[in-house]
């Protein structure tokens, strides 16, 4: 996966995607116990068109000239199933300008912070986003005082208080 990271990286820094973090079930792997997932969920800012539209074409279409195919709604990349999610709110896109670098391997890996990966797992609602609630909880030092103002602040306070 650390091949993966470096293509991301290299988007980056060749301007074909703004800033990113690591999301979902991976990005939980950085604070807790690995689970089982199908694919990378990528958070990330997308260049707009002069027409002010977020589109994933420019991006689909450099990463195929790399040799990359699209499968579904993932691009496989490095053998990885990477999947781009245009930060598509305030909470994410919050959540992008705090992400915090990690280490994987030898590669700088931007990641959603556990206070912004549980916030956007309330707000999203599903079973399994629920169990990563409950798993951030219980493994990654959630800073509840940081936890609770980004909830306060998106809204989520009443909705976040069964989920713990």
């Amino acid at each position: 996966m650390e091949k993966t990271f470096t293509v991301l990286n290299d988007l980056v820094d060749g301007g074909i995607i703004g800033q990113y973090a690591v999301g979902g079930a991976m990005g939980a792997m950085f604070y807790a116990e690995p689970v089982s997932t199908f694919d990378l969920d990528i958070f990330v800012v997308l260049p707009r068109l002069t027409s002010g539209l977020i589109t994933l074409t420019p991006l689909y279409e450099h990463l195929s000239r790399l040799g990359y195919i699209a499968d579904g709604e993932c691009i496989i990349i490095e053998g990885v199933p990477v999947q781009f999610l245009p930060a598509y709110n305030d909470l994410v896109e919050e959540g992008l300008k705090n992400a915090e670098l990690h280490a994987y391997g030898e590669t700088s890996v931007p990641v959603l912070t556990a206070e912004y990966l549980t916030a956007i797992a309330i707000q999203t609602g599903r079973e399994k986003d629920r169990i990563r609630v409950h798993m951030l909880r219980d493994e990654a030092g959630i800073d509840y005082l940081k936890l609770d103002d980004i909830l306060l602040r998106h809204s989520l306070k009443e909705k976040s208080l069964s989920w713990f």
